[in-house]
């Protein structure tokens, strides 16, 4: 663990051209000192030609010092864990904010981080709120991220963003639902990791309970940092087992580290956790290993780099302690931060490159290379759209011309800021590893962009298809304006949200991840746009298909005197082969001028038009092949319109023959349940027509994964609540579209029946 005070090497950029004890590394491309400078107070000296000759010699890259101190780090953890007062403390502790406010204060000032009215009322974090803070010359970025599985994809880009992560535990809730959610989402991400124990100050504290919880419920390989001196209201401090030191908080706010010997007293449990903690990492770290077999003395420094390399490659998870609200053990955990965490160029990022499709570039992280940036959160400001960038290499500066290459626009960078929760600090120019604001770049959530010289993407243009639909409606028709204008905001913020027409009712359809999705949604328009909408019923995006060949051979004859229409098509549809990538497929055969060649067009928008709105339902037709084998035209009344309206009517006339079928969409469940109520839970899901395929045993709990319709899944959130006494949680997503079973299709169509007639 990094020392208290850590020991003030005044390795600032002038020492890079100084100091000829520096290692050497890779050529400078950088010649002029001035293109050594970053955002950052640093004073340059003088350069004389000998320095910067010296400076070429040593080969250090200017930006090498600033980035190796440099850490991107997120906060997550179970609802009420403390992450957000811990936050707080740690902003107080390095500076940025000069007084605590509670989460729940009695001066109802609220916590920093929690900016959005409806994130402080509902408990949950709907967006990913962004700080920056400095703690011993290293500047640290801290994000604070979403846990829920509706919006996946902020949780994604946000965890993209982030190459650290702390894990916040309870030490009297020890591991519950949402720490596992969130621990297998770092999991999924790669991101490495280390636990804070908070709360030791609650009655019922027992830290080791919640290690032992971490290692058999989250499988971590983990040892205790630090060991608390006393518990409860006795908690008085902590014992460093890295450095075997006691550190007492003392002031007002805990602002005062104390470092003393340890107590006598504990000097026997202080020995057997350091030797417990040196086993668990001599069993990841090779070099470790070989020094505690050969029973050779472990020196503080040796211990936190194996600790270091093991946490970087994710074998093994330090675990902190102490009490945020107490002012408790934050330091040490800033420091451990610090010394275990990783900085931008220990991590390797991929890139997608557009031009050789999608294939993987495993991107340098450094200043040197092309400009490659993620847009990776949007917010309306009041001085417009404000788009946080994290940078992944290059450099970005004001007044530089970037790439969207998302949409292929070229857009000059008016202002770029550094951003503290909902304030701003303007800066010049931004590097590598950093995380900045930028302020009038029109773009949507995860676009990337570039200098122009390279086409990357940082995440997949590949968007996962919304699943379910809600029709929605302003109260009042004055306020339509307000309510397009919100719709438009967080369709450009969320690409998994869309907004929609219904041709037939003219209703507004939004289209989301889920229930709880659409919902925020609702609210948000309520609240940030004061628009009262009202909100149908949630609507499942059926699609229809056909199973067979069936001709079709329509001729289109009007006469009204003066020109009239003319058009006759012959040909067949039917179903795509299974796997096909495009969903529909139109085929000329046509040989010779039976149908002139500039008609074509029309009769081919003809029939992906029809194919819109199938006739069993009215939802769109999909894996559908249309071949065009004959026709006849004549040399007056043909027109692009008699084609088009002949090839309507020739596919609603063929569609009954070509026996289709209603596909629903059916979504892979992944449900967490313990064992007790496993049968419940499975006979339930039988209930819903589901399928279950896989069913594995983790610790106390049961892992069950099914395939259901999403049809069947609405409300399904309280069911498995009452289900599981609460102790259940269940994660949702996409799979597929499959054929419906007769009787529901029976029911679909009587359905659609119905409500035709009755309009």
């Amino acid at each position: 663990m990094a020392r208290f005070p850590r020991p003030s090497t005044p390795r600032l950029l002038y020492t890079l051209f100084n100091s000829p004890r520096r290692a050497t590394h890779r050529e400078s491309p950088y010649a002029s000192p001035a293109a050594a400078l970053l955002t950052g107070n640093f004073h340059l000296r003088q350069f004389s030609a000998g320095n910067l000759a010296r400076a070429k010699d040593e080969k250090e890259p200017w930006w090498k010092d600033s980035m190796e101190r440099l850490r991107n780090i997120g906060i997550s953890a179970h609802i009420d864990s403390g992450k957000t007062t811990l936050t707080e403390r740690v902003l107080f502790y390095t500076g940025k904010i000069h007084e605590i406010h509670e989460v729940r204060g009695r001066d109802g000032v609220g916590a920093k981080m929690d900016s959005m009215d409806l994130e402080r009322e509902k408990g949950i974090t709907i967006q990913s709120a962004a700080t920056y803070c400095t703690w011993n010359d290293y500047k640290i970025n801290i994000i604070d991220t979403p846990g829920h599985v509706d919006f996946t994809i902020e949780v994604e880009r946000a965890l993209r963003v982030l190459d650290g992560a702390i894990l916040v535990l309870c030490s009297v809730g020890g591991v519950q639902s949402q720490s596992i959610t969130v621990d297998r989402q770092m999991r999924r991400y790669e991101v490495p990791r280390i636990a804070f124990i908070n709360k030791l100050d609650r009655m019922g504290a027992d830290p080791f309970k919640v290690l032992n919880q971490a290692r058999s419920k989250l499988r971590h390989h983990s040892a205790a940092m630090q060991v608390p001196i006393g518990l409860e209201e006795d908690f008085k401090g902590l014992v460093d087992l890295v450095q075997s030191k006691a550190y007492y908080f003392r002031g007002s706010s805990g602002e005062n580290v104390v470092i003393e010997d340890v107590p006598a007293d504990m000097e026997a449990l202080v020995a057997d956790k350091r030797r417990e903690l040196i086993e668990a990492v001599s069993e990841v770290d090779d070099k470790l290993a070989e020094a505690f077999i050969n029973e050779e003395p472990i020196s503080s420094t040796d211990l936190e780099e194996a600790v270091r390399r093991a946490t970087i490659a994710r074998k093994f998870v330090p675990v902190f302690m102490g009490s945020a609200f107490k002012n408790k053990g934050v330091q040490p955990l800033l420091n451990g931060v610090l010394s275990y965490l990783p900085c931008p160029m220990e991590v390797s990022n991929y890139a997608l490159d557009q031009t050789k499709d999608e294939e993987k570039v495993t991107l340098t992280g450094t200043p040197d290379g092309p400009l490659v940036a993620l847009a990776f959160k949007l917010e309306e400001g009041r001085f417009g759209q404000l788009t946080y960038l994290r940078i992944y290499e290059g450099v970005i500066r004001k007044g530089d011309f970037i790439v969207n290459i998302n949409t292929g626009k070229k857009l000059k960078v008016p202002r770029l800021v550094r951003m503290h929760s909902n304030e701003m600090e303007d800066i010049q120019e931004a590097h590598a590893g950093q995380i900045v604001a930028v302020f009038g770049v029109d773009c949507a959530s995860g676009d990337t962009f570039t200098d122009g010289s390279v086409k990357y993407t940082m995440t997949s243009m590949n968007v996962p298809e919304p699943v379910m639909s809600l029709a929605v409606q302003p109260v009042s028709k004055d306020s339509g304006g307000q309510f397009s204008k919100a719709l438009n905001r967080f369709q450009r913020e969320d690409p998994t949200f869309r907004v929609g027409l219904d041709p037939e009712s003219g209703q507004t359809i939004i289209s989301g991840m889920g229930e709880l999705h659409l919902d925020i949604y609702v609210e948000r328009i309520r609240r940030e746009y004061k628009v009262d909408a009202t909100v149908g019923k949630p609507r499942v995006n059926f699609r229809e298909t056909v199973t067979q060949r069936a001709e079709f051979d329509y001729l289109h004859k009007k006469q009204t005197g003066g020109q009239g229409q003319y058009g006759r098509v012959c040909g067949y549809v039917e179903p795509l082969p299974p796997g096909s990538s495009s969903k529909f497929e139109f085929e000329n055969h046509i040989v010779g001028q039976a149908i002139p060649s500039n008609f074509i067009p029309a009769i081919e928008k003809g029939f992906k038009e029809a194919a819109n709105s199938g006739s069993l339902i009215g939802h769109p037709v999909e894996n559908i092949r249309i071949v065009l084998t004959d026709g006849a035209a004549h040399a007056v009344d043909s027109s692009e319109l008699a084609f088009k309206l002949a090839s309507i009517y020739a596919f609603r006339k063929c569609y009954t023959a070509a026996r289709p079928v209603i596909l629903e969409p059916v979504m892979l469940v992944e449900l967490k349940v313990p064992t007790e109520f496993q049968g419940t839970v499975a006979g339930d899901i039988n209930k819903r027509k589901g399928v279950i395929v896989g069913n594995d045993q983790e610790g106390d709990d049961s892992v069950i994964t099914a395939h259901v319709p999403l049809n069947n899944m609405f409300g399904y959130s309280t069911s498995l609540r009452s289900m599981t006494q609460g102790k259940g949680e269940f994660t949702m997503e996409y799979k597929e579209h499959l054929a419906v079973s007769n009787d529901v299709q029976m029911q679909l169509v009587n359905t659609y029946k119905g409500t035709k007639e009755a309009e």
